[in-house]
């Protein structure tokens, strides 16, 4: 089915792409300061002219190269500049995917192929002219650091440019190639750290857009970032790094930051790298850049969880000590999580969802002398509530929930500009393709006939990156589910109100629930985004977090 897809997508951008080459250039009048060749829209960047395609009256710009290409010698060193080109430099397809294996079945693809030269990104512009000064976005892609593109179909931007905005997705190298620390490659650089390459190289993309946003139509004193899950985790720590300051205005976060805890050190980093290397059979730093990008992709273990760290350049210090000292950028921020995250089977291992099955996974996470206490801050109080509300809260937690809570709770406490949270938690729809089962994080998989039955949760809600689509208004590009009209209804108030915080850094408009800011509230308010948006303020959930606060380190 995903290729199917991926083949329907491929034809029609290549209709597009054709309209554009042919040889009349009547097919689109030339617009105030933009120029157009044979119907395809042209741009003039710092690094040279680019040619895009214009497809429903946007003006789409794909695979446009905002560093240098991060291969040999510059694997595992900061993104370099574009060199200029000359001439016209087409922008009409993807750039190449980042390097990655498949650890999520919901990820479709529509760059040519995955490639080590994957700094590229994508723009979609409503403007009519370059003076037109509109906000803009840029999207950050999920995967936790080790999958995901911009040019995956959930993350496109038609729908949010059809509300004014200028939409954009960049990629960032992943797993291996983008978070990989070694005090060889540390002796490399003149701040004497490494690792954070792939939030390098999100800053760079932050940074090139702020330079030349202006040629889209775009006011480069209007960006706004936005991620969902990993790309959460990368909004919260390009907020949190100085290397940003000045380069975007506001910023959105769907599940996941890196302020839960402490990470690692430059030392503790560049000892994983030593372990790394000596686990994969490579002496050294140059016969690992020696090898090829599949051979590294192959030998690292594809689906490892890769680690950031304090490398005393992007990361100053602690993450979330940043925050708590409110050294992090001073922008507007709207944050949320969803109502499922996590399923609570993923921490028994197997075991018989009960309590007692349960208490020594608490007493794991809490300490033996807080288990009682668990229980109460998260209501359990039968066995069946191990796969009801409770035993998904605990779980979500424990994954990505209580690290969104803590996140927006910092930065409402020391930034002075407001935040909004929201609960997202409508569940999608039955799935209409069959053989396929849900899979972790909110992915899909085939199903295996084999494999032992697992108890379903009781609680139906929000499976984690289920909010993409609604938010970005691109439920049609995912083909498993059998949207209803209220799917696009709650669609249509989640692009709404990210749209309205994007303008202007408040998320209030017209037909909208009221949504007020937490800051400055003993029991904050949060917006429940379903059928029927409701604010809510609850108390107990506020309380449950802070508690957390007291063990998630």
């Amino acid at each position: 089915m995903k290729q199917m897809i991926g083949i329907a997508l491929s034809a029609f951008v290549a209709v597009m792409v054709s309209a554009c080459n042919g040889s009349s250039a009547s097919q689109a009048p030339v617009q105030e300061s933009f120029t157009f060749n044979n119907g395809c829209p042209q741009v003039r960047v710092a690094q040279g002219t680019l040619e895009g395609t214009l497809e429903s009256g946007l003006k789409i710009f794909r695979g446009i190269p905002f560093a240098a290409p991060p291969v040999g010698e510059n694997r595992w060193k900061a993104p370099l500049p574009v060199q200029p080109w000359t001439g016209v430099r087409e922008a009409k397809a993807f750039g190449d995917d980042p390097m990655q294996g498949n650890p999520f079945g919901d990820m479709n693809f529509y760059g040519a192929r995955k490639s080590e030269d994957c700094l590229y990104l994508n723009i979609w512009t409503p403007a009519k002219s370059a003076s037109d000064g509109l906000p803009s976005v840029i999207y950050f892609n999920g995967g936790g650091l080790y999958a995901g593109s911009g040019s995956e179909p959930r993350y496109a931007g038609e729908s949010m440019a059809r509300q004014g905005v200028i939409s954009i997705t960049a990629n960032y190298r992943e797993g291996i190639f983008g978070f990989f620390a070694h005090p060889e490659l540390s002796a490399e650089t003149p701040y004497g750290g490494s690792g954070n390459w792939g939030f390098l190289d999100q800053t760079a993309a932050i940074k090139w857009v702020h330079e030349n946003i202006a040629a889209f139509g775009g006011d480069p004193e209007k960006i706004t970032i936005v991620g969902e899950s990993a790309g959460s985790m990368s909004v919260s720590a390009q907020i949190a790094s100085p290397l940003t300051k000045g380069l975007f205005a506001r910023a959105m976060a769907s599940s996941g930051s890196v302020t839960a805890g402490t990470i690692p050190s430059q030392e503790e980093a560049d000892a994983l790298g030593i372990a790394k290397l000596s686990e994969m059979g490579v002496a050294n730093i140059a016969e690992a850049r020696a090898l090829s990008a599949e051979e590294l992709l192959e030998k690292s273990n594809v689906n490892g969880v890769p680690t950031y760290n304090v490398d005393g350049y992007f990361f100053p210090k602690q993450p979330a000590a940043i925050y708590e000292a409110g050294e992090q950028q001073k922008v507007p921020l709207l944050v949320g999580r969803n109502s499922q995250e996590m399923v609570p089977v993923m921490f028994l291992r197997g075991q018989a969802p009960t309590l007692e099955n349960l208490k020594p996974v608490l007493a794991a996470t809490f300490g033996a002398e807080n288990v009682d206490k668990a229980l109460q801050m998260y209501g359990f109080k039968t066995d069946a509530d191990v796969i009801g509300k409770p035993g998904v809260d605990f779980a979500s937690d424990l994954f990505i929930a209580y690290s969104t809570w803590k996140f927006g709770y910092l930065h409402a406490k020391t930034s002075g500009q407001p935040v909004y949270r929201y609960y997202f938690s409508k569940p999608r729809p039955r799935m209409v393709i069959q053989g396929v089962v849900a899979a972790l994080a909110g992915g899909v998989q085939k199903a295996d006939e084999n494999a032992p039955a697992q108890p379903a949760s009781s609680f139906e809600g929000a499976v984690h990156s289920a909010d993409i689509e609604y938010a970005m208004g691109t439920l049609p590009t995912n083909r498993i589910y059998d949207w209803q009209p209220e799917d696009y209804a709650v669609s249509a108030q989640f692009i709404a109100y990210y749209a309205n915080f994007i303008k202007t850094g408040n998320p209030n408009g017209l037909g909208l629930v009221d949504w007020h800011p937490i800051n400055g509230k003993e029991v904050p308010p949060m917006l429940v985004l379903d059928v029927n948006c409701e604010e809510v303020c609850d108390a107990a959930f506020e309380a449950r977090n802070k508690w957390l606060m007291d063990f998630m380190h």
